[in-house]
């Protein structure tokens, strides 16, 4: 699966490590943390050049925008994988409207995008509901950062391939 993710600074990084004990009863811990924008699919390698030149395209002109970690939350009941999925909850319209750009472009995964879609930095996932809770209670310093570049994602190395700079 390819996507476009937003890197997140070292501060966002130090918040995941610092809540890393409490998220040891969970069935996967998150030790790479990124906010995904939006899935863009599969592509053999002859088509990857092709879906990477059309995420850039679409991504021509987009402005940088802010982003900000607000705290702890929970999807309850994620419409994939195990739950529940815990999270650094992000808000941005700046992103948002990115997001709205590139579903425009590669149209919508139903029930994870579009209106749907709910800018986050996954922490853990699989485990105990009521734990989930008692993170999500949990009192962390917002940190608010610049997106002025973004990553062209490779989901089966867990690896950028290219950036996009967004412009100031």
């Amino acid at each position: 699966m390819y996507s476009v993710n937003v890197p997140v600074p070292g501060r966002v990084r130090q918040i995941a490590n610092d809540l890393f004990p409490a998220l040891q009863g969970f069935e996967t811990v998150r030790d790479d943390h990124s906010c995904l924008l939006k899935r863009l699919g599969d592509a053999d390698e002859d088509r990857v050049a092709q879906l990477q030149h059309r995420a850039h395209r679409a991504l021509e002109g987009s402005p940088a925008v802010e982003a900000r970690i607000t705290g702890i939350d929970y999807f309850e009941d994620p419409p994939l994988g195990s739950a529940p999925v815990v999270y650094l909850a992000v808000e941005s319209p700046g992103l948002e409207g990115i997001h709205a750009d590139l579903v425009d472009a590669f149209g919508t995964v139903e029930g994870l995008e579009g209106s749907d879609y709910v800018p986050h930095v996954t922490l853990a996932r699989g485990g105990d509901l009521e734990t989930a809770r008692r993170l999500a209670d949990r009192e962390i310093d917002p940190v608010q950062w610049t997106v002025s570049e973004l990553e062209f994602w490779d989901g089966t190395y867990r690896l950028p391939v290219s950036t996009v700079s967004l412009p100031a």
